[in-house]
């Protein structure tokens, strides 16, 4: 066989197998069919309903009750009823309905969580969001965060495609990696409160803080010279470096800066005492982030 004859063979084969994996791996549209909440404002955009079922369901320590919302229909129900919100009205479709950049920011965060504690009860009962497969899962979380397509405003995105492009690429504030929500362990908390507008910078700062000076997320080890990193880190270490590089703070010691800058107490000791260290970056935790 000539190399031509072995050169079309190939991409005709690597065609086949890319028609199949994107024909069994197809968008597929989760529709919510409910009625908005019936005190939903006729200007701009409410989350009262979301926040009241956080409170609800949410524990201290920011874990979800999944079994415990699932056994309530009133409360499913009352979720889809702030989703069919978040369906039909978004920054892009109806900017009118969004006062300031973090009234948008605000309705991409809660939307985006909402989404993720409703596909988990969906699917329930799960024990990590992976459970949620493809019919090709090539990457963890195919099936979660890439195939489901959600309305927001009538335009129907994957989780991954609101993160990426609707949040990280709009607004470039790394702090909202840490309110970002996708119902696992080695995930930032959930929050009960959803502030808005000028409030939302109290709770982006809150995050950060709580988040970099939780020891399961930065932890200096002296005797093996080692910090040790969410991968959160590791996933979005450009935003973070960029924000450093934005501040007009040198960024030679990468993500190390933007950490520095936020950390506290005997933390920021050990991060001044720990120049040269080793980066290490902790294994993601899937499994749920439920009280269960």
């Amino acid at each position: 066989m000539s190399k031509t004859a072995i050169a079309i063979w190939v991409v005709l084969v690597l065609a086949v197998i890319a028609t199949t994996f994107a024909v069994a791996n197809r968008p597929r549209r989760v529709i919510i069919g409910a009625d908005l909440p019936v005190d939903f404002p006729q200007q701009g955009f409410s989350h009262d309903s979301f926040e009241e079922l956080m409170q609800t369901y949410v524990s201290a320590e920011g874990r979800v009750d999944y079994e415990r919302w699932q056994q309530f229909p009133e409360s499913r129900e009352q979720l889809r009823s702030y989703l069919s919100a978040v369906s039909r009205y978004s920054p892009n479709s109806t900017p009118e309905r969004f006062a300031s950049r973090n009234d948008e920011l605000a309705y991409w965060l809660y939307g985006y969580n909402a989404y993720v504690i409703n596909s988990v009860l969906d699917h329930w009962p799960i024990k990590s969001v992976t459970d949620v497969k493809a019919p090709i899962e090539a990457i963890t979380g195919l099936g979660f965060f890439y195939q489901q397509r959600f309305s927001f405003g009538g335009e129907f995105m994957s989780l991954r495609g609101v993160e990426n492009n609707e949040i990280r690429s709009k607004y470039k504030d790394p702090r909202i990696h840490f309110v970002l929500n996708c119902a696992s362990e080695s995930c930032p908390i959930a929050r009960p409160e959803l502030p808005v507008g000028g409030d939302l910078e109290k709770l982006l700062q809150r995050a950060t803080d709580e988040f970099v000076n939780n020891s399961a997320n930065v932890q200096v080890d002296h005797e093996a010279k080692t910090i040790y990193l969410s991968t959160i880190f590791k996933w979005y270490e450009n935003d973070f470096v960029h924000s450093v590089r934005l501040q007009g703070k040198p960024v030679g010691s990468g993500l190390i800066a933007y950490i520095e800058q936020n950390a506290a107490g005997d933390l920021a000791v050990d991060l001044a005492q720990s120049r040269g260290y080793e980066i290490r970056f902790r294994d993601y935790d899937w499994d749920l982030n439920s009280t269960h």
